[in-house]
């Protein structure tokens, strides 16, 4: 299983990102899918999360409103558009895949295989 992260960066405070994970070694429409981030001398949280059929998304109250995540079944990918973006957004950005379940989209714990992380530095 591979799960390879891209479209990190470094931008503006008030710019744009849209990172990919690319997924291969897995039935991706039966995964689930979630977005981490890990900023230096914190722990890693959830940004976002889409379920195998993306109709369920979730999203850290941080970042409601200005992120969004995607599926693209026929490409193995998922995506996160950032928008709007601020300093404190500055993190490796970390995606993950789970089998599908119902059950919530936000525990780190729940995600079997993970990616190995994209830079991305919102500068003020």
């Amino acid at each position: 299983v591979q799960l390879q992260a891209s479209g990190g960066g470094l931008v503006q405070a008030g710019g744009s990102l849209r990172l990919s994970c690319a997924a291969s070694g897995i039935t991706f429409r039966s995964h689930d899918f979630g977005w981490f981030r890990q900023a230096p001398g914190k722990e890693r949280e959830f940004v976002s999360g889409i379920n195998w059929d993306g109709s369920r998304t979730s999203y850290a109250d941080s970042v409601r409103g200005r992120f969004a995540i995607s599926r693209d079944n026929g490409k193995n990918t998922v995506y996160i558009q950032m928008t709007s973006l601020k300093p404190e957004d500055t993190a490796v950005y970390y995606c993950a895949a789970r089998c599908g379940v119902v059950r919530s989209l936000t525990r780190p714990t729940e995600y079997a295989y993970w990616g190995q992380g994209t830079q991305v530095t919102v500068s003020s």
